[in-house]
């Protein structure tokens, strides 16, 4: 493959101004599209040497067979023609987006003679003022019977309208006082509108004058002994006090924002938006983000928000994002335009904005989790990884078993390694394995010698196997530690496959020549690129981002890395349960009671036998002499 693409542009050629920019193949296709400040700068790095290029931008630019650009007067305007583009083209290597589900509003329909509240997902109904969107459709409902006996507006349906309006006779919902509307023969179509107009504000930001004003009202009309309306009056304060309780004030009353969390990983993201509206959360929306080429931190957050805010939707004062993107005062300007008012976008940073970001970003991690896990807990996706994996690593057969192995260690001391199992693309956790590693030189070293000792086991006659052991322990200390009997660790798998890129790969094809299982597949996973390496190869198999393959190979190599790190943490529990026995009064409850109340083994070395003597049962003589044991130990 030549290392200069055929279609790069002679020097000179690309403007220094600020523009659009489309990559196409041979048969027109628009494959990319992106904006920049200086197309000159940005079109450079894509046509530098490729084997500097991230593996996935290489695989776009070698697909391309032609770049165009469009210059524009200001960045604000490439932000605009970007997106433009974007919808129209659908580019398959920028970002798509996949909403977990089609969320419901409430909408009110300004845009009739008497609007009325309803329940829909349809966000193109002209005149149309949305809220929410909602986790689920009965939440609306909740929400809309507790706001018309605040704000009694219309909720039956045009034809029941028009017939009322048009015989003088109320429509059915009305009739039941489930209308409000002036089909309820209740109110004019001018007493509805303002009606109307309040219903707006209030979800607009849950404005708290209409609770003051209600009060005045109620103890007027009880003053004047006029106890029918003050009655009302009470029914509507409970009512409104009754939607403010259904979301908790997370920032100040007058507060306004769309906060977004989100979590990625390399191939995909997860966006969790918090529509926040008089300090409350009015409504949340779950998004799905699959990446093809590299984009990550500040040009993801620029993407999410052109997306979020180029549909017509309501644009807040403030927007809270975990990162500030590269042009942050052009999407200001931008959300400006749509707003007819001043936008911040900020990072939120401490106190209550930045609690709330962390509660998105744990919703956005646990989405993110739910999105890699659902395709391989589907049998047909991974049916369709085993024989994706079976192509794209040659193998005789599909891997019907794997086994994945990852290292630990702190800087280089306690080092250990783990062995996950995963049969028909499930895992088999009754198979986990973990190994203590006494010496070793480098990770490459710890996995040559974890795999010799684990491969050793194949070659044992069925006789010969030592009886496991049943314990009660989860995690496993060595290769015949089990927590219950087994079948035995002599199975073979079909595929190796270690957490790592070429080194590792390299020290475990060492492991399989030394003790003559050549006939088992090998490969590993690099996390930082999700390349996938193979023995003897000079560059990586670059799957597909929506590969289900690449998907489990993920799943395997995060569970392998997350059980080397339980395994230890409890080496780690366990040593400095050790030494905590060696202090004279310290029994094993006060040893749990330290442990839990500090949190780590290294909260507890650090603490002073001030500290210590904090937690429950420990004196001050005791805590002095466990402070000395630690600190001299």
């Amino acid at each position: 493959m030549a290392d200069v693409l055929p279609y790069k542009p002679k020097q000179g050629e690309i403007p220094t101004a600020p523009g659009v920019y489309r990559f196409l193949d041979a048969q027109g296709r628009v494959l990319y599209v992106g904006k920049a400040k200086s197309l000159r700068q940005r079109l450079s790095n894509y046509f530098a040497p490729l084997r500097t290029l991230h593996e996935r931008t290489r695989r776009m630019v070698t697909t391309a067979a032609s770049v165009e650009w469009t210059v524009v007067p200001t960045d604000v305007d490439s932000l605009q023609l970007e997106y433009m583009w974007i919808k129209e083209f659908d580019p398959p290597f920028n970002v798509r987006y996949k909403d977990d589900k089609s969320y419901p509003f409430m909408a009110i329909t300004l845009g009739d003679e008497a609007p009325r509240v309803i329940v829909t997902r349809n966000r193109k109904i002209p005149g149309a003022r949305y809220f929410g969107p909602y986790p689920k459709v009965w939440a609306v409902h909740e929400t809309i019977d507790l706001m018309i006996k605040a704000f009694p507006i219309r909720t039956c349906s045009d034809a029941s309208y028009k017939r009322a309006m048009a015989t003088g006779r109320p429509c059915f919902p009305g009739q039941i006082g489930k209308c409000g509307g002036p089909c309820s023969m209740t109110v004019t179509i001018e007493e509805h509108r303002a009606i109307v107009d309040d219903f707006v504000a209030f979800m607009a930001g849950g404005d708290e004058r209409f609770t003051k004003e209600l009060t005045a009202r109620m103890l007027s009309a009880s003053a004047a002994m006029d106890y029918e309306a003050a009655a009302k009056y009470r029914d509507q304060l409970a009512s409104i006090d009754a939607v403010l309780g259904k979301s908790a004030l997370v920032l100040p009353a007058d507060e306004d924002a769309d906060l977004f969390g989100i979590a990625e990983d390399e191939l995909s993201a997860a966006v969790q938006h918090f529509s926040i509206r008089g300090g409350r959360v009015r409504g949340v929306r779950a998004t799905t983000i699959e990446k093809e080429i590299d984009i990550s931190g500040a040009d993801l957050v620029d993407q999410v928000l052109q997306r979020a805010y180029g549909e017509g939707v309501d644009v807040p004062r403030r927007v809270l994002v975990p990162s500030l993107p590269d042009d942050a005062a052009e999407l200001e300007v931008w959300l400006q335009e749509r707003r007819g008012r001043r936008v911040e976008i900020a990072v939120a940073q401490r106190g209550q904005r930045a609690e709330l970001m962390r509660t998105a970003t744990l919703n956005a991690q646990q989405a993110l989790i739910r999105h890699k896990t659902r395709r391989t807990s589907d049998y047909v996706a991974r049916t369709q990884a085993l024989t994706d994996l079976q192509e794209a690593l040659d193998l005789e057969t599909a891997p019907l078993r794997i086994e994945c192995f990852d290292i630990s260690h702190l800087g280089g001391t306690n080092v250990v390694a783990s062995m996950v199992v995963f049969e028909d693309g499930l895992p088999r956790k009754d198979q986990y394995r973990s190994f203590n590693i006494a010496e070793t030189t480098d990770d490459t070293d710890s996995m040559y010698q974890v795999l010799m000792r684990r491969l050793a086991y194949l070659d044992r006659p069925e006789e010969a196997d030592p009886e496991p052991a049943v314990v009660t322990d989860p995690v496993a200390e060595g290769e015949v530690v089990t927590t219950r009997k087994r079948p035995r660790f002599s199975y073979p798998p079909q595929l190796l496959l270690v957490d790592g890129g070429k080194p590792q790969v390299e020290a475990a094809a060492r492991a399989l020549r030394d003790s003559g299982h050549t006939e088992i597949g090998l490969c590993g996973i690099a996390k930082r690129l999700e390349e996938v390496w193979i023995p003897g190869d000079d560059f990586p198999v670059i799957l597909p981002r929506t590969s289900e393959a690449l998907y489990l190979l993920q799943r395997l190599r995060d569970e392998a890395h997350r059980f080397a790190i339980t395994h230890q943490r409890k080496r780690r529990r366990r040593d400095i349960s050790s030494v905590l026995e060696e202090v004279p009064g310290l029994g094993a409850s006060r040893i749990k009671a330290l442990l839990k109340h500090f949190g780590s083994v290294a909260a507890l070395k650090g603490a002073t036998s001030e500290q210590i003597q904090e937690v429950p049962g420990i004196g001050p003589a005791l805590a002095l002499s466990i402070h000395t044991h630690l600190v001299n130990g």
